[in-house]
């Protein structure tokens, strides 16, 4: 379930503070309400996760220079001003500086809902953006949600990190399941545009005309703004584009030069071609699919990334685990060697359900492996994966992950691993060495 984001509620005058409080409290949001903007400033941070509801017109601090400070400590807080009649001048100087919006009293509570809504969601968005920086900035981890350490991956890393500085649209070719929604957001997390909005607009949720009318308007009373438009500035991420009809293609053609260069938007094209024998260049027109095209990023499938499958199982279990309240299930070489070889048609949404499911049975004392595999249509070969790799390679992967793991349950006390695995020290810092591992890694 998703946290309800705070709404900081800044007025001198108790009532209308208590009352827009209890109306959004009502709205679904975690409200808390300020007399004065000197005593909001005590409590919002540059990562506040909420908006800020102010009055202009308060004594001390006024709404004007409260939005000043509010934008240094952080320019993509959202704050809606509150205005009278006379301040509609200070609310569009407001809007200049960096508002996010502003009402005039008096004001419908219905429309201050829709407005904070929205301005949640774009909070939402650039925390979500912030925090995933924060991870691809750290070239040394394993990238968050971006798990694994294969040459694949490693290269996908790179291309986002450097696809993210560019300035042209991008297409985001892969199977299903292999994480290339996550990759929309890394793109735009390390990008320029991080502070701006970020749309999804999944293509294969709405018939045709219906999609167009919400891509490029016009919006229905009371409805989302066009995604063009929302996303001005920012990313609009286009999931499913080859399932855009030749009209729309059409039309997304014109929007792209009305963009200009560089482009005032950047469009995320996803395709979901790849599993199904197609290409999503034999899906498109070629004048679109070569705008969209100007860069590429393929994201690889699960059977491409050898040991990066145990690594996202173990730590998935060890999730599911904490979740249940139960003890983690241990991996035998067997069944190790059983989840690399399997083919993981629905890559790594497949293995994470897998994860979860093997934790759910182990609770239950009962189940294995390979009936998961082969409830999925799995049924593993004995020693050779989709990919021909030998059973030397499993091996190998087994023990790395059985000598990892070892290693975080003790917390890097050598002697401990030396005595549950039964391996001399020198044997050990060979192995240790061989797969990349360094006790430091386990300290703490």
């Amino acid at each position: 379930m998703t946290k309800a984001m705070k709404i900081a509620i800044v007025d001198d005058e108790k009532d209308m503070r208590q009352s827009i409080g209890q109306w959004l409290a009502l709205s679904g949001f975690d409200t808390e309400t300020f007399a004065s903007a000197e005593e909001a400033l005590k409590g919002l941070s540059s990562d506040y996760p909420g908006i800020v509801v102010t009055d202009v017109r308060m004594p001390g601090m006024d709404g004007m220079t409260f939005l000043r400070r509010l934008r240094t400590v952080d320019n993509a807080l959202p704050v809606i001003m509150i205005t009278g009649h006379g301040d509609v001048p200070m609310a569009v100087e407001a809007m200049r500086i960096g508002a996010f919006d502003f009402l005039e009293k008096p004001f419908n509570p219905d429309r201050m809902t829709e407005l904070a809504k929205k301005a949640a969601q774009a909070r939402r968005v650039s925390l979500d953006a912030r925090a995933l920086r924060r991870e691809l900035s750290d070239g040394s981890a394993l990238m968050g949600k971006l798990i694994g350490a294969s040459p694949a991956m490693e290269r996908l890393r790179e291309d986002i990190l450097d696809l993210g500085q560019a300035d042209g649209h991008v297409l985001i070719e892969g199977e299903t399941g292999t994480g290339k929604t996550l990759v929309a957001h890394a793109l735009h997390a390390v990008g320029p545009r991080a502070s701006k909005p970020f749309v999804i607009l999944p293509c294969g949720a709405y018939d045709d005309e219906a999609l167009a009318r919400r891509l490029f308007g016009p919006a229905e009373e009371g409805g989302p703004v066009p995604a063009l438009e929302e996303a001005r500035g920012g990313t609009l991420v286009l999931e499913g584009i080859e399932q855009l009809s030749g009209a729309t293609q059409a039309r997304l053609l014109t929007a792209l030069n009305d963009l200009g260069t560089p482009a005032e938007t950047r469009i995320t094209a996803i395709c979901n071609l790849a599993d199904e024998g197609k290409t999503c260049e034999s899906e498109i027109r070629s004048d679109l699919f070569y705008r969209l095209a100007a860069l590429r990023i393929t994201v690889p499938p699960l059977r491409q990334r050898g040991e990066d499958i145990l690594t996202i199982f173990t730590q998935k279990a060890e999730s599911y685990a904490d979740e249940y309240g139960c003890p983690t299930p241990e991996l035998s070489a067997q069944e190790a060697a059983q989840l690399l070889q399997a083919p993981w048609p629905g890559n790594v949404r497949q293995l994470i359900n897998v994860a979860e499911r093997a934790v759910l049975q182990s609770r239950r004392g009962t189940g294995s492996i390979a009936s998961l595999l082969m409830s999925d249509g799995e049924e593993a070969q004995p020693a050779m994966t989709t990919e021909g790799k030998p059973l030397k390679e499993f091996v190998e992967a087994f023990e790395r992950m059985l000598i990892d793991n070892t290693m975080r349950r003790h917390k890097g006390s050598i002697a401990a691993v030396m005595e549950e695995l039964c391996l001399p020290r020198r044997t050990l810092n060979e192995k240790m060495a061989k797969y990349g591992l360094s006790r430091g890694d386990y300290l703490g």
